[in-house]
């Protein structure tokens, strides 16, 4: 056997493996540390999203804003829909306002800049009035098509039960309750 090299390195040999991260120990406080390190940047993303939602959510209604308030037969009325569902989704996180349009003309008034959407939560007073992706119609309304809003609920403070004033076109119908 002389001649051949030992694949086994000796411990004095500079091509000695290193044992100390093949460890149990070690790995494991590795994935401790990585797991630490995770959980704690995904609660600063949280925490930074969650403080801009507040920041964009008012707590009052502008006066600009301002409506005659009117019960269900009132809206389809003055505004041309009738609210067909207003529930909470995405896993609280979304309002759906669903409404179908019997007059046209009158639905236009939803696309007014000066009269945007909204949902007035009524025990904090809490203005929603973010659409999601800032999605809305665009174009003419059909009579008889049902459309949507869905709009963003941060820190879920619509929640199954609420009562909500829904602000939509000319008119705003409040104590409507949230499914």
């Amino acid at each position: 056997m002389s001649g051949q090299t030992t694949l086994e390195p000796t411990p004095d040999s500079p091509a000695a493996p290193r044992r100390l991260l093949r460890r149990p120990g070690a790995r494991a406080l590795g994935l401790m540390i990585g797991s630490v390190a995770g959980v704690a940047a995904a609660a600063l993303v949280v925490s930074i999203v969650h403080g801009m939602a507040e920041e964009k959510t008012p707590t009052t209604v502008p006066a600009s804003w301002s409506r005659p308030s009117v019960d269900a037969a009132g809206l389809v009325q003055r505004s041309g829909v009738k609210i067909t569902q207003l529930a909470v989704t995405g896993g609280g996180g979304l309002v759906d306002l669903r409404y179908q349009v019997v007059d046209a003309d009158k639905a236009n008034a939803l696309h007014q800049p000066s009269n945007p959407p909204a949902l007035v939560e009524e025990e904090t007073g809490l203005v929603i009035n973010q659409l999601l992706m800032d999605h809305s119609h665009t174009g003419r309304f059909t009579v008889g098509q049902t459309y949507y809003l869905i709009f963003e609920n941060p820190n879920t403070w619509v929640h199954r039960g609420s009562k909500v004033t829904v602000l939509l076109g000319d008119a705003e119908v409040e104590h409507v309750t949230v499914r």
